[in-house]
């Protein structure tokens, strides 16, 4: 087994000892530079496999050899070590391509946990991911283990994305319609990274009780409150090592996300009823279906969690977007559905297939599978035709206000549904003399409600985010209007 060559990048002598002899502890091999001429001169004369770098040095800064090998070495990974609480300068390394940062003084074993990770991710091979949105083997993509489908153009940009994201421990923040597959880039961009043999622990922020979520999040110490009988690690915990992915994390009350901001800036965790902080190494990942933005300027999320937690955003194209990538999807989905449920395999007829291109889904890869559900069951024979396919009557989402690429006959006519699609009736004018507000506002909500169920095929997780509601949220209304 070849040595490893680290070069450390450091005008005090002192650190530079330090990181010489941790490295050397490692079993790898350590060449020091002064300044950021020499460093230059080095990584153009030999190889490296890693670049330690401090912030300030004599003849510029450590962000100016970011971006040097960014250009020259992009396969290289580099990590800053930042004055401690210079977290903006962290952060603006890390969107300039650095692998990590760690702060001074160096906490040994933050380092080595940071040296472990970027060798592991220089050894793994490089693949490409293949980006799509239903966890089944795609074999039409050039890495065949990925979970993720798609060829039309956005999932080939996504694709290129996800892989040079995987070698960076940048915060993601993943933004992307209700439905249209975050989770799975989350979970591709872990399975990439050098964290791959680590733990990945998805939470939905929305379906923690406001009052369990500090205890859940960092856990809590026996004695803590009423009931905590034993320690009980958080989710930081459950994930150290690997990446914690806040699904819905719009949905965080403002006292939690002061602590998260701490956790994450600090790296370290205070579980609930304890006297000390625990350092933890995760990489956060974060997306939600709702405009983060307009929460910021509202007020219902703190500016400052939104900056740490997007330093890199990676946009999830709807499924509208995805040309083409319909009818690779649907034989996926159906050849695992005829698995799952024993069933003749089954496949899309044309007419069938026309219809799912003109629809708009709103509700993206998750509406289409549960389409594809209940067109199979009722499909008579091995093709699924037209007939088959029950599509619900959904609003226009705010992209297809100007006019959608799908449209179809009818689409000058909005009162028109196209062929195959099912009109439902709409109720005939209220007179609000006749029919209290309140009677009026909970039918409307009633309706939406049903609409949101029935789109999900009766899956409440999913309605809940269809209609920008959190899970508990949505629990009460179904409770208060009676719908079972």
């Amino acid at each position: 087994m070849s040595i490893k060559h680290v070069l450390v990048v450091d005008d005090e002598p002192d650190i530079c000892e330090l990181l010489e002899i941790t490295l050397a502890r490692m079993g790898l091999e350590a060449e020091t530079a002064g300044a950021l001429d020499p460093a230059r001169q080095l990584l153009a004369q030999r190889d490296f496999d890693l670049c330690l770098t401090d912030m300030r040095l004599p003849d510029g800064d450590g962000l100016d050899l970011v971006r040097h090998i960014q250009t020259t070495r992009p396969e290289l990974p580099v990590a800053v070590i930042t004055a401690h609480g210079s977290v903006d300068t962290a952060v603006q390394a890390l969107k300039l391509g650095a692998f990590d940062f760690v702060s001074k003084p160096v906490d040994l074993k933050q380092l080595r946990e940071l040296i472990d990770s970027a060798l592991r991710m220089e050894s793994a091979p490089a693949t490409e991911a293949a980006c799509g949105s239903t966890p089944t083997r795609c074999s039409t993509t050039e890495d065949p283990d990925s979970p993720l489908l798609g060829d039309s153009e956005p999932m080939q940009k996504l694709r290129a994305t996800i892989r040079k994201l995987a070698r960076s421990q940048a915060p993601v923040f993943i933004a992307g319609e209700s439905g249209s597959g975050k989770e799975l880039v989350a979970r591709e961009i872990h399975r990439l990274g050098p964290r791959a043999d680590r733990p990945f622990v998805p939470v939905n922020c929305g379906a923690i009780p406001a009052e369990l979520m500090e205890s859940e999040f960092f856990g809590h110490r026996k004695g803590a409150f009423t009931g905590a009988t034993q320690d009980h690690p958080g989710l930081f915990q459950a994930a150290e090592g690997g990446t914690l992915f806040l699904d819905e994390v719009a949905d965080l009350p403002l006292a939690m996300q002061v602590k998260l901001l701490r956790a994450i800036q600090e790296r370290a965790i205070k579980p609930v009823g304890g006297s000390r902080e625990i350092p933890v190494d995760v990489r956060i990942l974060s997306a939600t279906h709702h405009d983060l933005e307009r929460a910021v300027r509202e007020g219902r999320f703190r500016q400052d969690l939104y900056y740490r937690l997007n330093v890199i955003e990676l946009r999830v194209p709807p499924l509208r977007e995805r040309d083409g990538d319909i009818p690779g999807l649907a034989t996926v989905m159906l050849q695992r559905i005829a698995e799952q449920w024993g069933l003749e395999a089954r496949e899309l007829a044309p007419d069938a297939q026309e219809l799912l291109e003109r629809h708009p889904f709103p509700g993206n890869v998750r509406e289409l599978e549960n389409i594809l559900e209940r067109a199979a069951t009722l499909a008579e024979g091995a093709a699924i035709h037209a007939e088959n396919i029950d599509l619900p009557a959904t609003a226009p989402t705010p992209e297809h206000n100007d006019g959608d690429r799908r449209a179809g006959p009818g689409a000058d006519n909005p009162g028109t549904p196209p062929p195959g699609v099912k009109e439902r009736r709409t109720p005939p004018s209220i007179r609000y003399e006749d029919v209290g507000l309140d009677d009026h506002l909970a039918d409307q909500e009633r309706q939406a409600i049903e609409t949101a169920l029935h789109q999900t095929g009766g899956n409440r997780t999913a309605a809940a985010r269809l209609l920008g509601l959190s899970f508990r949220q949505l629990r009460y209304r179904l409770k208060k209007l009676g719908i079972e």
